[in-house]
């Protein structure tokens, strides 16, 4: 910690969370409580599909601690001029001299530090009694070399996993993120990893804190989980460079750099997982060089022309906030949509107007873009917003590099970069470069593709009616 964090830290207040069994509970003032199997609920199919080798209470314990993090991050809102906050927590675990070690606690705490931004101090207690076993599943298991990736509805996850099993260099065992079943319900009964094994809830403090960045560390330990069991030595990650290494570049107003599905992330989680389950293992970024419409581009190279993305997710928004006569559809307009767009228009393809609310992008006005039926009850509300931030965010990114008030920005991040992939410097900077004039490149022909009339091209000349 910093002298100017130390100094910061006594003037903010200090959340305090204490997880409990079920059954129990805490009668100290001023403690939220996270109770085991009503805050945090287990999946007996999800634990199943985890459980095919021995029972390791290890497993459970990390599954509570990535819910307890998860618990933490929604119920304590930031702070409005600040991003940091101050949590202090106990869990209940059934080895505790195994968890508060040092090699452990501290693994945990440099990751979770660095990837939320957040000072944390989590104490590790004795379980009042063990968790239950779950029953022993027979999963269908590959033989040979495993790579673990970590799966969702995305674009990145459907490419990249069609890409690596195509190559045939090893194979391939998904690990699910999204809330539905991997393989679908048929199938899902003899996969290994197809359920999230848990649920959290907020109640009845309620969801306050949107930013979500608990979410990387939720999606990191359930895949590092995964290579445990399934003893394998590679995780890769999906994400392509806007994804990876953009969100560390360019931060919307006082917020911090998002390190979710970046190098210096996953070597603090490589850490964590070795000193815990002794076991190496190693996040791989094979398109961390490459822009997401590099990607899709290659996929279909490789795979074919009919080779499925369409049906991917990619919206940042709630089905409740982006429907359309009943039924959902990506807003289009968020960062993560108009990142999608603008790869697919980069990798020479196109979607039907049906897929987003936001249908026509070239539309004279914000208001006029989006499906005739869709009731837009705030016209500067929610959604506005949201398409701003993403038209900024791909804009700076794109002119990243012009900037010599960046420079220095990205010489440090080529740096961390560089000792976290254990590549020289000179090549991480060409390889940097390279992937944001790519970026760029994008950008300004998917503007121009959109016309001089486009209510985009209009908000970053600076007319926002």
């Amino acid at each position: 910690m910093t002298p100017q964090e130390d100094e910061y830290l006594p003037r903010i207040s200090v959340e305090r969370v204490c997880v409990v069994e079920q059954g129990h509970g805490s009668k100290k003032e001023g403690v939220k409580v996270c109770k085991i199997d009503q805050n945090v609920r287990f999946s007996i199919e999800g634990l199943r599909s985890y459980c095919f080798a021995n029972w390791d209470e290890r497993i459970y314990d990390a599954f509570v601690l990535a819910a307890a993090v998860q618990f933490c991050d929604h119920v304590k809102p930031r702070p409005k001029v600040a991003w940091g906050r101050v949590f202090e927590v106990t869990i209940p675990v059934h080895d505790p001299d195994l968890w508060n070690s040092p090699s452990v606690s501290r693994a945990l705490h440099d990751a979770l530090t660095l990837l939320t931004g957040d000072h944390w101090s989590i104490e590790f207690i004795n379980r009042k009694q063990p968790a239950d076993q779950p029953r022993q599943s027979s999963l269908n298991l590959p033989g040979g070399a495993v790579t673990l990736m970590p799966f969702s509805d995305g674009l990145d996850s459907r490419v990249v996993s069609g890409l690596i099993e195509n190559s045939n260099s090893s194979r391939l065992m998904r690990v699910r993120l999204g809330s539905k079943r991997l393989g679908g319900k048929q199938n899902s009964k003899h996969e290994p990893f197809a359920l999230v094994p848990y649920k959290v809830s907020y109640k009845p403090y309620g969801s306050r804190e949107s930013s979500g960045r608990s979410r990387g560390f939720r999606f990191a330990l359930l895949s590092a989980v995964g290579a445990f069991m399934a003893d394998a030595s590679e995780i890769v990650v999906s994400e392509s460079g806007q994804g990876a290494i953009g969100p560390t570049l360019v931060t919307v107003g006082q917020g911090y750099d998002d390190y979710r599905n970046h190098p210096l992330f996953t070597i603090r989680m490589e850490a964590l997982i070795k000193a815990l389950f002794d076991h190496t293992v190693k996040y791989q970024f094979p398109r961390l060089w490459h822009t997401k419409g590099e990607t899709l581009k290659s996929y279909l190279d490789t795979c074919g022309e009919k080779a499925p993305w369409r049906d991917t997710w990619s919206c940042w928004r709630s089905n409740q906030f982006s429907s359309v006569d009943g039924a959902k559809r990506q807003c289009g307009v968020c960062a993560a949509c108009l990142l999608r767009r603008l790869s697919v228009h980069a990798a020479g393809q196109e979607e039907d107007r049906s897929t987003y609310v936001w249908e026509d992008l070239s539309a004279r006005s914000f208001e006029e873009g989006a499906a005739e039926n869709f009731k837009l009850h705030h016209p500067r509300g929610a959604h506005f917003q949201y398409a701003i931030a993403g038209v900024l965010h791909l804009e700076h990114l794109a002119k990243f590099t012009n900037s010599p008030l960046n420079r220095s920005a990205l010489t440090r991040k080529n740096n961390q970069l560089s000792k976290a992939l254990n590549i020289h410097l000179d090549d991480i900077t060409s390889k940097s470069n390279r992937m944001l004039q790519a970026h760029a490149n994008e950008w300004e022909n998917f503007l121009t593709s959109l016309g001089n009339d486009s209510f985009i091209v209009k908000w970053l000349e600076g007319d926002q009616s």
